[in-house]
């Protein structure tokens, strides 16, 4: 790398560090000749190739201008935007690709928007699917209607499935406590010893038991 102050040829690593969640590697750089240091920043580039031919490098910024348009009077924030570009350049860099196509990037952006805004979703399909008639709005309104009653669906099996957990967990609890509750008077009950006397009145003879040793008949 050529230093920027005295234009000499080489420089030398001193220091690298990883940034943007890996996506960026900083290297802190030194001039043998000049002795100033010097920042750098490597990137993998991601190319994208338009329906032209043309290839130009992926833009996350270029991603949230054209959702930033889709959601235009939308209750959606800058920070939601910015993290759906982002989870658009991990689904894309995720295919390993070094150049993508844009339909593929197109298809990226609509499932998390879909998610985000509907309203913005159908602002952004129409233009990238090129919508030309209200039957294409009618049948991409009702696939997001049946996609919604079936998180509605699922939401309710869930709640369902809870409930029924809370109420065994609660059965299984209230049988504990009625066991340990019979288990602790068990043990507070008293055992009552013999007199070691025999049936009949405490003054007759014959209620005196034998000894050991006792020789009368």
């Amino acid at each position: 790398m050529r230093c920027p102050y005295c234009r000499h040829a080489d420089s030398r690593v001193v220091d690298s560090r990883e940034a943007d969640d890996g996506q960026l590697i900083r290297r802190r750089r030194s001039c043998p000749e000049c002795g100033k240091r010097f920042t750098t920043v490597e990137e993998a580039v991601l190319a994208v190739v338009k329906r032209s031919g043309v290839t130009e490098p992926f833009s996350r910024t270029k991603i949230m201008s054209g959702v930033r348009k889709a959601c235009q009077g939308r209750p959606v924030d800058e920070d939601s935007i910015a993290l759906l570009a982002q989870r658009v350049e991990e689904t894309v860099r995720a295919k390993g690709a070094a150049e993508v196509p844009s339909h593929d990037v197109g298809l990226a952006i609509l499932t998390p928007l879909r998610e985000l805004d509907q309203v913005a979703y159908l602002r952004f399909a129409s233009v990238y699917k090129s919508f030309d008639s209200l039957d294409e709005f009618e049948r991409e309104i009702s696939e997001l209607r049946e996609a919604a009653s079936a998180r509605e669906a699922a939401n309710a099996r869930e709640a369902a499935s809870s409930r029924e957990a809370a109420s065994s967990r609660e059965a299984a609890n209230s049988r504990e406590a009625a066991n340990s509750r019979e288990m602790t008077a068990a043990r507070h009950v008293v055992p009552t010893r013999s007199s070691g006397r025999r049936p009949g009145g405490p003054d007759t003879p014959d209620n005196r038991l034998p000894k050991i040793g006792d020789r009368s008949p």
